[in-house]
């Protein structure tokens, strides 16, 4: 017969208990400190990983320049590429009213250039042609960090013609169509250049510089959505027509019928091949694109 088991006084197992909370305690503190030192190993890692990355991207930068050069030249031969370009990007046609969208007809060429260690800033500059709005044959805009390393921005002052700012025209308009609680103008594109409200958050100087400077041409070519709609449409009531004359051929004496059909069917076939013309391209249009497509 086996011995009792001794009893164990509330004492002891809570002088037990402390003694393990003690240990427990000790053991998170130490990996606590582990936790923390490779912690700092993973910065380290990190900050060389960005200036390696840094270093890849400056580097690759000059590269690409000659071929951005070369793509500019070709972009001039064909008429209103940028503001075909703009127009056709959802996010910077938001912006554009009709006022400006003629203004942009003026533009010539749009440059984005990336500061010597990049994270420094970039600026977009606007080249336009002789126009009615503004003296002005650059345009441009900067972004960059200030001393205490807070983003800022400055850009050129519009020299506008008489009677010609746009800005406060769009704000006037704007007025008005909120007395008449009617459709708001967008604020005019060229507001952007004086607003430096949140430098470190301007999204349209982010869309230029990271969506549309690498390949404009696919915005370009972005097709005219309003053409296909009304395309649609109109092929939907050539089908109606159709339908509505074989109705009435039916009807109709036979030999008129026959007529009527085989005039419909030519008027049919002229509307069909009309629609069926693409957009004349010029030869010259076409080999700008293939040599901008290249470089791409």
């Amino acid at each position: 017969m086996s011995a009792p088991a001794a009893k164990v006084s509330k004492k002891e197992l809570n002088s037990n208990h402390d003694g393990a909370d003690e240990t427990s305690e000790k053991e998170q503190q130490e990996a606590i400190e582990h936790i923390d030192e490779v912690q700092n190993e993973i910065d380290r890692l990190n900050e060389q990983a960005s200036e390696e990355i840094l270093k890849v991207e400056q580097k690759y930068n000059k590269l690409r320049q000659p071929f951005f050069q070369k793509r500019s030249e070709l972009i001039a031969k064909i008429p209103n590429f940028w503001v075909t370009t703009f127009v056709n990007h959802p996010q910077v046609s938001a912006l554009l009213g009709e006022e400006d969208e003629e203004a942009l007809h003026y533009l010539t060429r749009v440059e984005v250039t990336e500061f010597e260690d990049i994270k420094s800033g970039y600026r977009i500059d606007f080249y336009f042609d002789e126009n009615p709005y503004f003296e002005n044959k650059v345009l441009s805009k900067e972004f960059h960090l200030n001393e205490s390393g807070d983003p800022s921005s400055k850009s050129t002052e519009i020299k506008w013609k008489s009677g010609k700012d746009l800005t406060k025209r769009s704000s006037q308009t704007q007025n008005k169509a909120s007395r008449k609680r009617q459709h708001e103008e967008p604020e005019s594109f060229f507001t952007w250049f004086t607003d430096h409200s949140d430098a470190g958050a301007d999204e349209l100087g982010e869309v230029i510089k990271d969506d549309i400077w690498p390949n404009p041409l696919q915005y370009y070519l972005v097709p005219d959505m309003d053409d296909e709609e009304g395309e649609g449409e109109e092929d939907d009531d050539d089908d109606e027509e159709e339908e509505g004359l074989e109705d009435i051929d039916e009807e109709g004496d036979e030999d008129e019928g026959e007529e009527d059909e085989d005039d419909d069917e030519g008027e049919e076939g002229e509307v069909k091949e009309n629609l069926a013309k693409p957009k004349k391209i010029t030869f010259e249009e076409i080999t700008v694109i293939l040599g901008i497509m290249y470089i791409v």
